[in-house]
């Protein structure tokens, strides 16, 4: 007699999204280190619309297993977790980089830029300024967010959309002082290392700001068509943990490279 066993995991159906994403990502990188040399927007913009479609798809598939089939049990879902744990590790030790590099050049300027920090004719941002007033706003929508998970787990979801919302607006406000910001730069990214490693890091910590934001509008999404519920709202947490990621990694850069030695 043949004893059948029942497993909380499933299959994954066959799905050509994985290799066309990787694909996806490796133009993109290709694209973005072409724009750095000929400014040449219109491919690197292809190769964007190309993943986010890609994203997309994948995306709606994933749904159609956990909301519709019903196969995100509890153990797919805590395996989603750590996947999500280790991401936002993976992408912690991204940003050590740069707070390496910024180090390293900070405590023992070399004598190709004069032996200062930072370099010669190079203007720093007044960190009481744009800096502080986009602190203020992220320190905001960590608490506005918070909230929002709180008002989900309590079954009020009109609380959580508003505050998910009131999120969402102060990541694009954030977004655009952030370019304000850069358009009244007085160097760039290719004045000196101060210039490349702020450019860099900031850069880079906007555009985890924008696909946080993208993140949040998905879950706002999801939620107005009741796909969560107070106990399986995965998007929504994973979100979350996102979201407050940046908000960290945001304090550390005002921290050392606004307002340290301003």
């Amino acid at each position: 007699m043949m004893m059948k066993l029942n497993f909380s995991f499933h299959l994954v159906t066959i799905s050509p999204w994985p290799i066309i994403i990787s694909f996806s990502l490796m133009n993109l990188i290709l694209n973005l280190t072409f724009f750095f040399h000929s400014y040449n927007f219109n491919n690197l913009f292809y190769s964007m619309i190309l993943l986010f479609i890609s994203f997309i798809q994948w995306n709606r598939d994933i749904i159609r297993e956990s909301t519709f089939l019903g196969l995100h049990l509890l153990n797919i879902i805590n395996s989603l977790k750590i996947s999500m744990i280790m991401f936002i590790i993976s992408e912690l030790f991204f940003f050590i980089s740069f707070f390496w590099t910024y180090f390293h050049n900070f405590l023992s300027p070399n004598i190709e830029i004069g032996n200062n920090w930072p370099p010669k004719n190079i203007t720093k941002f007044n960190p009481f300024d744009v800096p502080l007033l986009n602190t203020i706003i992220l320190i905001s929508s960590g608490m506005s967010i918070t909230w929002s998970h709180h008002s989900l787990l309590n079954l009020n979801k009109s609380i959580s959309k508003k505050n998910l919302i009131l999120t969402i607006f102060l990541g694009l406000y954030f977004t655009l002082l952030q370019i304000f910001e850069y358009y009244s730069s007085s160097f760039t990214l290719m004045d000196s290392i101060y210039g490349s490693i702020f450019f860099m890091a900031t850069g880079f910590h906007g555009f985890h700001i924008i696909i946080g934001t993208i993140f949040l509008m998905t879950s706002i999404f999801r939620l107005t068509i009741n796909h969560f519920s107070y106990y399986h709202h995965f998007l929504f947490e994973a979100s979350s943990w996102y979201w407050h990621f940046v908000d960290i990694i945001w304090l550390f850069l005002y921290l050392f490279i606004y307002w340290w030695n301003f």
